[in-house]
């Protein structure tokens, strides 16, 4: 249950507020965990868009995602909760597309890449390198991560791990950064433009 349904507050609301809590959080705390140049630019967006392409790819050619694994009183249902009044305001999709493609990757990758998969190794996670590899605490985040995407968890399983083995592979938290941006940018531009409200839940 979203902060804003809780508090009886109207998404058209609520979503700009937590965009704009999450921007000051992140300007307080991040700074020094994030180093603004990605040392794989292009390849990041290459590997942001093959994620996108994973993510959409099976709806796409097998249009499975009815079936009981994936749609269930575990994982609840692949059925977009924005009110079709919002899906019509463009001030407000600028602003969830935005938050999706520049805030979700920064806080996700904080706490996926930058934080989880090194505590999983050591509690004094900051002694760990960025990208060390350990198989207990790669597999561990990557299910974690498919678990937080509900029904679409197979796709966010196959994201878990290629952004795993980009940080692994690059040792950057920017470029899985970037990565990630491309992905979620990618599938705002795509919801938005083919109706695909599904893939906001």
């Amino acid at each position: 249950m979203g902060m804003e349904h809780a508090l009886s507050v109207p998404p058209r609301v609520g979503y700009p507020i937590r965009a704009a809590l999450t921007l000051l959080v992140l300007l307080l705390v991040s700074r020094r965990c994030t180093k603004l140049g990605p040392a794989r630019p292009l390849a990041s967006i290459g590997i942001g868009l093959v994620v996108f392409a994973v993510w959409i790819g099976p709806d796409a050619l097998f249009g499975y995602r009815h079936h009981g694994l994936f749609e269930n009183f575990v994982m609840g249902s692949a059925s977009g909760s924005l009110p079709l009044d919002l899906r019509r305001n463009p001030v407000f999709l600028l602003i969830r597309a935005a938050g999706s493609a520049l805030l979700v990757p920064i806080v996700e990758e904080l706490f996926w890449r930058a934080w989880l998969m090194r505590w999983l190794i050591e509690r004094d996670f900051e002694s760990v390198p960025l990208g060390t590899y350990l198989p207990s605490a790669f597999w561990i985040t990557a299910v974690l991560f498919a678990s937080e995407h509900g029904s679409y968890w197979e796709v966010g399983l196959a994201a878990g791990v290629i952004y795993n083995w980009w940080m692994i592979r690059t040792k950057s938290l920017a470029d899985c950064i970037l990565a990630h941006a491309v992905t979620n940018g990618a599938l705002a531009a795509y919801v938005v433009t083919a109706g695909a409200w599904r893939y906001w839940l």
